[in-house]
């Protein structure tokens, strides 16, 4: 079975991206980053890219993780730190909904898979 499945299939993943979000944006650490942003639009754009990077759908066709994050990286500093808190944000919302301690270390270690490319070293 999945982790997409193990968590719950696309409703769990929709309730966790809005309640992480939540989070994410009353976060001082890292709110600042989505100022501008169309938060509908994220939220929607998350739940796709989580549910494949959890072995759900396959529709996903997004920008990379690189080019996604560039802007965020070159103009307003995005580093392991944030990337830290948004890997905390995400652990509590999963916590806040339920989800088991091994759960929530198997999605942080998806997460981690992607520290590199978001922060431009791969």
């Amino acid at each position: 079975m999945s982790l997409y499945q193990e968590l719950g299939g696309q409703d769990a993943i929709d309730a966790a991206v809005d309640l992480f979000y939540q989070k994410v944006l009353a976060d001082p650490r890292i709110n600042h980053f989505f100022d501008g942003v169309d938060m509908q639009k994220q939220r929607s754009h998350q739940k796709r890219f989580l549910a494949v990077a959890f072995g759900g759908q396959a529709d996903y066709a997004g920008r990379s993780m690189a080019e996604a994050h560039r802007r965020l990286v070159d103009d307003l500093g995005l580093d392991d730190t944030h990337f830290d808190a948004v890997v905390e944000d995400l652990a509590s919302a999963l916590s806040e909904l339920g989800v088991d301690a091994d759960k929530i270390a198997q999605v942080a270690s998806v997460a981690e898979s992607v520290r590199a490319p978001i922060l431009g070293r791969a």
